[in-house]
């Protein structure tokens, strides 16, 4: 029973951090590309509300999961389920070291004056966690369906 439910969990939550990454990737991330200094550093300043502290915790529960269900899955989700979470550990560190401190940069910025625009390199970053979540994803799919 409990493999079932950390299952779940492991596929909704990583299924849901991919989900959220590729809606930024090709929605939110390309319409602030296109937006005026000013605009955009309103706008990062709403969107970040949102998701902290949700993605942290919700790509740490999942990431928990996966190691939990190595040494309750039969192989070879034994292998599978712990090699996701290490993808989602790199999911975590590219946040950590790539995204948060661009965005920290942000906050109390002027909207005029001397700036290196930040977009491009967020992107970047944000492309290489969402890469990695989708990563995450499919080796737990493989992981659930094989000890079914």
């Amino acid at each position: 029973m409990l493999e079932e439910v950390l299952s779940g969990i492991v596929l909704a939550g990583t299924g849901t951090v991919t989900g959220i990454f590729v809606a930024v990737a090709v929605s939110v991330a390309p319409a602030m590309s296109s937006m005026e200094r000013a605009d955009y550093l309103r706008a990062h300043a709403l969107l970040g509300k949102g998701y902290h502290p949700l993605m942290p915790i919700l790509v740490n529960v999942v990431t928990l999961s996966g190691f939990a269900l190595a040494f309750l899955s039969e192989p070879p989700g034994h292998a599978l389920f712990p090699l996701a979470s290490v993808l989602l550990i790199g999911v975590q560190a590219v946040s950590h070291l790539g995204n948060v401190p661009i965005n920290r940069s942000l906050s109390g910025l002027a909207a005029d004056g001397p700036w290196v625009d930040p977009r491009p390199q967020w992107r970047a970053w944000h492309r290489l966690r969402t890469g990695l979540a989708a990563l995450a994803l499919v080796v737990d799919t493989v992981a659930v369906l094989a000890v079914r």
